[in-house]
């Protein structure tokens, strides 16, 4: 079910755990629990699962940006509670708990967005929700954020992607230190290490996020999807392997229509007006 947002804006309706809006070509989604610091519940990732599906079936999107309502939290992890207790009962079936985890790995579900995603981290990012944020393309970080990983403090560590992005992005010896001393760093911090992109001051994030945003969005979504499953494949591939799929879909995008309106664009010196085809 669809209503009509104010201005140009477009708000899907039909969610109650995320918010999801259509606005001048960019798509936001909003963690909305901010009575509970934008926790991770099983709601919410049903939902999140549900957009990024709606996402990728839209040829026309362009970029994503993805925060955490409030101002206080961008997402603080999982609902320990609801998880151990409601979903998996106590103690749980290790079987149960496998597919569940495997089913309900939000950074996951957004590392499959096809589209560029720009993470607004306007709060604190912990433990799932920083692997939320490392699965996005690129993050804006309020300078009031901070960011850890504190599942070892609880006698275990989540199977929410963090081992995995955290390592990709700051290497090998940094997401050792951040994993096993369960220690937080600011934003500060977290910018030297290649942790987030920018550092903004609070009120500037969404803003921020906004312009980056719309600035990818201006570009061909089928030239931004490829560009952005080259370079992520391209990580996993050797590099022979990487620069032939490098060339495999650079021919796919010589036989497309937003090709050709941007060669054409370019010689009559305007601005390009691309379908997604």
């Amino acid at each position: 079910m669809m209503a009509g947002g104010t201005g140009s804006g477009l708000l899907l309706m039909g969610y109650k755990a995320i918010t999801y809006e259509k606005r001048d070509g960019v798509s936001y989604v909003t963690l909305n629990r901010p009575q509970v610091s934008n926790t991770i519940s099983v709601q919410m990732a049903q939902e999140i699962e549900q957009v990024c599906h709606s996402i990728n079936q839209d040829k026309y999107a362009t970029a994503v940006v993805i925060t955490g309502a409030g101002g206080q939290s961008f997402c603080s992890g999982e609902d320990l509670h609801e998880f151990s207790d409601t979903v998996l009962g106590s103690p749980p079936s290790l079987d149960a708990l496998r597919e569940f985890t495997l089913r309900y790995n939000v950074s996951s579900m957004v590392a499959g967005i096809e589209c560029p995603v720009v993470a607004a981290i306007n709060g604190d990012a912990l433990g799932a929700g920083l692997a939320l944020a490392l699965s996005c393309d690129l993050r804006i970080a309020s300078a009031q954020a901070l960011f850890g990983v504190p599942d070892l403090t609880r006698g275990s560590f989540l199977a929410n992607g963090i081992t995995q992005w955290l390592p990709r992005v700051v290497g090998r010896g940094k997401a050792m230190e951040l994993i096993l001393t369960a220690e937080s760093v600011d934003a500060r911090e977290a910018h030297r290490i290649g942790l987030v992109h920018r550092v903004v001051p609070q009120e500037e994030v969404i803003r921020e996020a906004h312009r980056l945003a719309s600035e990818i969005a201006s570009k061909a979504p089928l030239a931004l999807r490829f560009a952005k499953e080259a370079v992520n494949k391209g990580l996993d591939l050797t590099l022979e392997q990487g620069l032939r799929l490098e060339c495999d879909l650079y021919m796919i995008l010589q036989t497309t229509r937003d090709r050709v309106e941007g060669i054409t664009a370019f010689r009559e010196k305007r601005q390009p007006s691309f379908a997604g085809e």
